[in-house]
C-alpha cells in the first residue's frame, strides 16, 4: 500500500509525496535536502517549469506540488489550473518570493491550496506542506492581507449563517471531519455546505473559497 492512501477525508498520508517545481536547480536542491532530512516526506520528482510539472504530476502520484510562481514558459496561474486538472488529488502549494496583487489572487483563484513566501522558516514550511496534504488552506499573513485588500465589492450572494460558520472553520484549517465535529453535524452535511459556498462565491475549492471570502470581507482577516 502506498503512503498516499487515506482512511478518510482530512486524514494525512503516512508519507507526503512531493513534486518540487522551480526553475533554479539550487533552490530545488535546497528543498530536497530539507524534506529528505525529515521523516514523513518523500521527494517523488522535480520539474524546472510548469509544463514539465503538469506532465510529471499524474505519473508520480504526489500529494503536494510545491511550486514557484514565476518561471519561464507557462504562467504560474495556468500551471496551477492544469495541475489541478491533470492530477486532481494533488494539492498545489505556492512557494515564491512574490506577494503582489497580480500574483496572489490569480494563484488562489486557479486552485492553489496555499501560498507561502520563500523567507518562511523551515518549521513553517514543513507544517504548511503537511497541512496542504490534508487539504487545509495555508496562507502566509502578508498574503492574507493582500487578499483582503484586493477588492472591496459586496457579495453578490449572501452566505447563510451556517455556511459562514463552515467557511470560518475552513479558514482556520479545519478538515471536513473536524468542522463536522465542532458544528455537531455529519461530514456529508459539511461537504454539502461547501458545495453551496463554492457555487455562491464562484470558486472551485477550499482555498479559493477562503480567498474570495477575505476579498469580499465575509471573514475577518486573521491576526
Amino acid at each position: 500500500m502506498k503512503g498516499t492512501d487515506r482512511t478518510g477525508a482530512g486524514d494525512p498520508p503516512e508519507v507526503v509525496r512531493l513534486l518540487l517545481v522551480d526553475d533554479h536547480p539550487v533552490v530545488r536542491d535546497g528543498l530536497r535536502g530539507i524534506f529528505e532530512s525529515e521523516e514523513g516526506f518523500a521527494v517523488a520528482g522535480e520539474a524546472g517549469g510548469g509544463a514539465e510539472a503538469v506532465a510529471l504530476a499524474p505519473t508520480l502520484d504526489v500529494d503536494v506540488v510545491l511550486m514557484d510562481l514565476r518561471m519561464p514558459g507557462m504562467p504560474g496561474a495556468e500551471a496551477i489550473t492544469r495541475l489541478r486538472e491533470a492530477a486532481p488529488r494533488a494539492r498545489v502549494l505556492v512557494l515564491t518570493t512574490f506577494d503582489s496583487d497580480t500574483d496572489v489572487l490569480p494563484a488562489v483563484q486557479a486552485g492553489a491550496t496555499g501560498y507561502l513566501l520563500k523567507d518562511a522558516p523551515r518549521a513553517e514550511l514543513l507544517r504548511a506542506v503537511r497541512a496542504a496534504a490534508r487539504d487545509e488552506t495555508v496562507l502566509s499573513p502578508s498574503v492574507a492581507g493582500r487578499l483582503i485588500g484586493l477588492t472591496r465589492q459586496p457579495p453578490t450572494q449572501v452566505l447563510s449563517p451556517r455556511e459562514l460558520q463552515v467557511l470560518a472553520l475552513v479558514a482556520e484549517g479545519a478538515s471536513n471531519r473536524e468542522a463536522a465535529a465542532r458544528l455537531f453535524v455529519s461530514e456529508p452535511t459539511v461537504k454539502t455546505h461547501l458545495l453551496h459556498i463554492y457555487g455562491k462565491l464562484g470558486v472551485r475549492d477550499r482555498a479559493g473559497a477562503v480567498g474570495e471570502a477575505y476579498k469580499r470581507r465575509l471573514l475577518p482577516l486573521p491576526e
